[in-house]
């Protein structure tokens, strides 16, 4: 399990308890958006506003605690930041996949004058399920 409070210092950020509620939110479900962590997070602190929710998954993005998973005509996900990874994006559930970055992708990835900090490959199409309905 995740140790949310060092996980939150580590990136300079106070350990309250609506930070550590939105990231426990965020790790049971592994890509969620903010509707779902408001309706989950709202369970154990009813009096938590969704403004609240906005204000600190902006600050933990830009912290680099959480990554923003932009969606296909949907709300976006969010997940806990991890080692670099690609998303397989379900464009008919809405279902994320995450996915090593092969070593020939990484290779593709250096760019000549150029040097690259982070990234976030989505790759969208049908998952398994959808593509048998």
């Amino acid at each position: 399990m995740t140790d949310y409070i060092t996980l939150l210092k580590e990136h300079d950020l106070k350990a309250t308890i609506q930070r550590t509620s939105i990231l426990k939110s965020i790790d049971k479900a592994g890509h969620i958006n903010i509707d779902e962590i408001y309706e989950d997070v709202k369970e154990q602190h009813p009096t938590l506003s969704l403004a609240t929710i906005y204000k600190n998954i902006i600050l933990m993005q830009q912290n680099k605690v959480i990554v923003e998973v932009p969606m296909n005509n949907q709300k976006s996900k969010y997940e806990l930041k991890k080692d670099e990874h690609m998303h397989l994006i379900c464009e008919a559930c809405g279902n994320i996949q995450d996915t090593i970055i092969s070593p020939q992708t990484q290779e593709a990835l250096v760019i000549k004058n150029f040097t690259l900090n982070n990234a976030q490959i989505n790759l969208y199409g049908l998952c398994q399920t959808c593509q048998s309905n």
